[in-house]
């Protein structure tokens, strides 16, 4: 199935990673059965997130980051995603976005309201760290985060009309116009619909 996904798109974000540490050689695998220019976008793992939240994790963060580098030109960026109970903490924050090597690209969901603040939006951009948007029946997503020099969105609505997919198509035009990268998901179900809003959306986006 990934051959023939990377086929047809230019990216799919990874959750196993989450969970499980991958080996190198799957790492490996993946990478071969990818086109050039295709790129993987690898959840970190949840003992850095949920376990250790985001407290003394430089030996971990600095393993998984020597993983994910193994996909070599494939690997798009890594993101954390923080659990939905954890509150904003800027000495936590700040500790943490200065354990991540500069050496690949990064991004971070944040899933408790008391992160909607312009001081995390610029405490990512100082660390080039894209803020994750996150577009969902509870929450709608106007526009697409600003700050780092790539941008990163998780269009996790269960349903999206033609309008809306054109409207995200166009929304991230402009952005790519102006110079920065998109990094694009949609939620994954058994009926293939994240797949079909894919592609609407990239034939909007041109």
């Amino acid at each position: 199935m990934l051959s023939y996904y990377s086929s047809v798109l230019g990216s799919v974000e990874i959750n196993y990673t989450f969970r499980r540490r991958p080996s190198e050689s799957t790492l490996q695998a993946w990478k071969e059965q990818t086109p050039e220019g295709f790129r993987f976008t690898l959840k970190a793992p949840q003992r850095i997130t949920h376990f250790k939240r985001l407290k003394d994790v430089q030996e971990e963060v600095d393993e998984f980051i020597r993983l994910a580098r193994l996909l070599d030109q494939r690997l798009g960026t890594i993101l954390f995603q923080l659990p939905p109970n954890m509150k904003y903490d800027r000495a936590r924050l700040e500790g943490f976005l200065s354990s991540l090597p500069p050496v690949v690209k990064y991004a971070m969901e944040f899933r408790h309201d008391s992160f909607r603040d312009e001081e995390v939006r610029s405490l990512l951009a100082q660390s080039e760290v894209a803020y994750c948007g996150a577009d969902t029946d509870e929450a709608a997503l106007l526009e697409i985060p600003a700050g780092a020099g790539h941008a990163y969105l998780r269009l996790r609505k269960e349903h999206y009309a033609p309008k809306e997919l054109k409207g995200w198509g166009e929304k991230i035009a402009r952005v790519v116009k102006s110079g920065r990268d998109v990094y694009c998901y949609l939620k994954h179900e058994d009926g293939g619909l994240g797949l079909k809003y894919a592609l609407q959306i990239k034939q909007a986006a041109g």
